[in-house]
């Protein structure tokens, strides 16, 4: 056998022998967690529309279950995820010479809590904040819904890198 043979088996060995799983997606889950839940995050934030816990909650349960083989349980999960939405701001952005705003931005803001029953090092309580902006000539009503969903899909996945990719 040569040295490149022997190298090739060295590597995949090690692979194979690891005690953690990767994912395409950066995940690092070990291989005893089995499961996660994530309880209904409450909507504390003032002005947020009425479904923002609701889709937000939907869009976090739907990345773990596209990115990981992880099972949903509705409770006692291996991995647990629970929090709030404390923030929903609206701000002036891009002011102009006028003094006139030329967009405004939506901001979102959630309280995290996460806990791995299997590794309570990993356990960790944190805010996440994400935004996106819409020009000032538009109607927030008319544009809102999808606003939150691109800011839901970027907050559901910084807080998904955060809970198992270690980052």
């Amino acid at each position: 056998m040569n040295k490149q043979s022997l190298s090739l088996i060295f590597l995949f060995a090690l692979i194979f022998s690891c005690k953690i799983d990767y994912s395409f997606t950066g995940a690092s889950i070990a291989p005893d967690v089995k499961t996660f839940s994530i309880k209904t995050f409450q909507n504390f934030a003032p002005l947020a529309s009425a479904n923002l816990s609701q889709t937000f909650t939907e869009a976090l349960k739907d990345v773990f279950i596209s990115q990981t083989s992880l099972k949903l349980l509705p409770s006692n999960g291996d991995l647990t995820l629970e929090g709030s939405i404390t923030g929903y701001t609206i701000t002036p952005n891009a002011i102009q010479g006028d003094q006139t705003a030329a967009t405004n931005r939506l901001t979102i803001t959630v309280d995290v809590k996460f806990i791995n029953t299997k590794n309570e090092k990993q356990n960790f309580e944190s805010s996440f904040s994400r935004f996106a902006d819409y020009e000032t000539n538009l109607n927030l009503t008319s544009i809102e819904d999808n606003l939150i969903k691109t800011i839901n899909e970027q907050l559901t996945q910084d807080i998904f890198n955060r809970a198992v990719s270690n980052w």
